[in-house]
This record gives structure tokens, C-alpha cells and sequence, in this order.
């Protein structure tokens, strides 16, 4: 009896070390660095998100909203895309992201999670949308980027924000504005 007890607390220590608790994505890793744009627009910026999920205790890395909106507005400030951004319900123009597909590995040694954004630009002084468009991406992580899976998740996560926010940007730094 006692030779199971202490198997169960083996496994359930090995569990907790390689599992861990989740963590939420990280505004700072799923800004894009050193994003380079093709254009800079004279105009502001409102960015609003949506359909993004908290990250509960007992659930993989998910996408926060004000994480997301957070690192859009980091990376359209530091690729200098538009002049300003701007809070509530001034600015020339709104741009809504909206996580749309959100898919996860569950276990394995290389995480690759799918993402999948819809992205619409519009015009505020006459509610034109100027552009509409779905953005898919992916990130992946490996053991060698970290043992643990919760952290593999994260930084799979991470990864494919980043790409997506990079190829939002950049098809918006495509536009005549």
C-alpha cells in the first residue's frame, strides 16, 4: 500500500513540474519586432479587440483582449504605420481585431498553435470600411525553446500573435489612405 501512495505522489510531483500552472499570453512577446511598414499615414489610430479569452488557472495560454489591443497599438507606435493612437471615440481612423479560431496543441514535444484574426479598418468621418480581411497564422515551440509544456504552449502562442499582428499591419501599410 505504502509503495503505491508513493508512486501516486511521484506522478503527481512529475505532473506538476512538467505541467505547471498556465500562463496568459504576454503583451510584450506577441509584439512584433522590429516590424518594418512600406508606409506612414498622418492620421490616428483607434484599435479596438474582441474574442479574446483570459487565461484561467487550470486553462492552456489563451489571448487576452487588452493584451492583444496592447500589442497591436506597441507595434503600430514602433513601425510609426499611423501618427497617433488614440483612446474612446476620437481619431481618423478604427481598426477592430477579433480572434476568430484559436486552435492548440495538448501535449507533444513541439507545440504549434493556429490563429486566425479578422481584421477591419474603417474610415471614421464617413464609416467607410476601407478594408476587411481574415489573417491566418501560426507559431510554433519546442523542447529546446522550454521543457515545460504550459511554457511551450505560451510561446506557440506568443509566435502566432506576432505573425498575425504582422501581417495585419503590413497589409494595412499596403492601403492608399
Amino acid at each position: 500500500m505504502r509503495a503505491v501512495v508513493l508512486n501516486w505522489l511521484a506522478i503527481a510531483a512529475i505532473s506538476l513540474i512538467l505541467g505547471g500552472c498556465a500562463s496568459p499570453a504576454d503583451r510584450a512577446a506577441m509584439t512584433p519586432k522590429d516590424l518594418t511598414v512600406s508606409k506612414h499615414f498622418p492620421y490616428s489610430l483607434k484599435v479596438q479587440t474582441g474574442g479574446g479569452a483570459q487565461t484561467g488557472a487550470m486553462d492552456s495560454s489563451n489571448i487576452a483582449d487588452e493584451d492583444l489591443k496592447a500589442a497591436i497599438e506597441e507595434a503600430v507606435v514602433k513601425s510609426k504605420l499611423f501618427n497617433t493612437i488614440v483612446q474612446g471615440n476620437d481619431g481618423d481612423y478604427a481598426l477592430s481585431v477579433s480572434v476568430t479560431s484559436l486552435s492548440k496543441p495538448v501535449f507533444g514535444g513541439t507545440f504549434t498553435v493556429e490563429l486566425e484574426t479578422a481584421w477591419s479598418l474603417t474610415k471614421l468621418s464617413d464609416r467607410s470600411v476601407v478594408m476587411r480581411k481574415s489573417v491566418k497564422s501560426s507559431g510554433t515551440a519546442t523542447m529546446s525553446d522550454a521543457f515545460a509544456g504550459v511554457t511551450r504552449l505560451r510561446m506557440a502562442v506568443e509566435a502566432a500573435t506576432r505573425s498575425n499582428i504582422s501581417q495585419g499591419l503590413r497589409a494595412i501599410a499596403l492601403l492608399n489612405l
